[in-house]
């Protein structure tokens, strides 16, 4: 059994380093999310709701200002034949730590108006000092590119998790002793400055310095302006909801909407992370379009990634209201429903999931980027349609909609790299929607307490 694991496992082929690079990232991903569920029942416990409610609106300002000024350094990195020349990863990284001061400054700048669009004072003080990890975020080290570039993947799950632990640790004993907010923050702070100290320390590759190339630079930028324009709409798709919903609800109900998502994103969560790390470098290294063997690789690999996404959003959807009931205490009850429907609202995302590593790996930025506009344009309007109609229950469902509402264009899109599966993408969406629509039919009740 072992000499099958280590041959399974071991050499150096692109499709073991797939296999390794899957199975790292599947540890690294679930060993996090235990870590942060843990962290999350010890802070619940010594924080109020309200506090969660007010993470989450920091976190949608800082999203959105990375999403607002992302240009793709790191996909640039991945996909370009330049991928491992100094200086071009050295001009990236310069690139990157401009950006990163950017970002606070513009975290500075936005806090008395995000103060006062949500009438909550805390925001102008707690944005400047969370957007501090924007800043410190930008010296990380090109290394962590690279390693995706070539699904090298062990030292940096090594590290991501080394980081958390001592975060968590501290933000626990933060709050323990502030019982505030500001734990929350300080410890992000110190979690993002250990990464980026590990990060430069072990990882192998070169040690980053100031340089600048201008074409390199050029290049980064025509590749990057539709993955900039492309991720003004990610911050619709993946923050709109808490966006919105400050608007239309209370702090303590927008913490507990926080918690559900947190438990109930996992299996989303899990497989955008595998397409980033594992399926858009295969899409690099064996293009669909040059040989039938390359698509069928192509095929299976995204077939395990929707397969293994599913084998954790399944169980969710039945067993979700009796893990929050018994992981946290009766103020977050609500947070178990939204669980459930949830695991519903997800399944297109997971089907659909790995397509957007072909445009990119290919280099379509524009496709990418009219892509995610119409999907978010879809979700913004179902959303706001969803919130005013049916309350929490219209918002976790406008994710979903939306990405069956843009599923045709996706497919001719990616047709012209002969990556389209849609014969599988119809049979795991009849699978998933069926068993996740049935688990939500048993739980109707609770889910019913969702709508005003």
């Amino acid at each position: 059994m072992k000499n099958r694991l280590r041959s399974t496992f071991s050499g150096d082929s692109v499709g073991k380093r797939a296999l390794r690079g899957s199975a790292l990232t599947v540890v690294g991903f679930g060993g996090s999310k235990v870590l942060r569920l843990a962290s999350n029942l010890l802070l619940t416990r010594l924080l109020f709701p309200e506090a969660f409610g007010l993470m989450a609106l920091v976190q949608v300002f800082m999203a959105g200002l990375a999403m607002f000024s992302d240009i793709g350094i790191k996909t640039s990195i991945i996909q370009n034949p330049r991928g491992d020349e100094p200086e071009f990863l050295n001009t990236a990284w310069t690139m990157q730590i401009a950006r990163g001061v950017f970002l606070w400054l513009a975290a500075c700048a936005l806090a008395l108006p995000a103060a006062s669009l949500y009438d909550e004072p805390m925001l102008s003080q707690l944005l400047p000092v969370a957007g501090l990890s924007a800043l410190i975020a930008g010296f990380r080290t090109t290394k962590i590119a690279t390693a995706n570039r070539h699904l090298m993947l062990g030292r940096q799950t090594v590290i991501d998790l080394g980081a958390q632990v001592v975060g968590i640790i501290i933000t626990v004993s933060l709050a323990y002793m502030l019982r505030s907010v500001w734990a929350l923050v300080i410890g992000g702070l110190i979690s993002e400055v250990l990464r980026v100290v590990l990060f430069h320390l072990i990882l192998p590759g070169i040690r980053n310095r100031l340089y600048w190339e201008r074409e390199t630079a050029s290049g980064l930028i025509r590749f990057g302006k539709y993955i900039f324009l492309g991720t003004v709409a990610g911050f619709a798709i993946n923050q709109g909801d808490r966006a919105v919903l400050g608007g239309y609800v209370s702090l303590s109900e927008l913490g507990v909407y926080s918690i559900g998502m947190l438990l109930g994103t996992m299996p989303l969560m899990l497989g955008m992370a595998l397409n980033g790390k594992i399926v858009l470098p295969l899409y690099r290294m064996k293009p669909p379009a040059e040989s039938m063997s390359n698509r069928r690789q192509i095929s299976r690999a995204r077939r395990l990634l929707v397969t293994a996404t599913f084998i954790l959003n399944i169980p969710l959807a039945y067993a979700g209201i009796a893990l929050i009931e018994t992981l946290y205490d009766p103020r977050y009850v609500l947070a178990g429903p939204i669980v459930v429907l949830v695991s519903l609202a997800a399944v297109p995302q997971l089907v659909f999931n790995g397509y957007g590593g072909a445009l990119l790996a290919n280099g379509d930025s524009k496709r990418h980027f009219i892509l995610l506009s119409c999907t978010a344009a879809a979700q913004l309007i179902y959303l706001f349609v969803g919130v005013n109609w049916y309350g929490l229950f219209g918002a976790i469902l406008a994710p979903g909609l939306a990405a069956l509402t843009t599923y045709p264009m996706r497919i001719v899109f990616v047709a012209r790299y002969k990556a389209n599966d849609h014969w599988s993408d119809l049979r795991f969406l009849a699978l998933g929607l069926g068993l996740t629509g049935f688990a939500c039919w048993l739980h109707l009740d609770d889910i019913m307490a969702l709508i005003p």
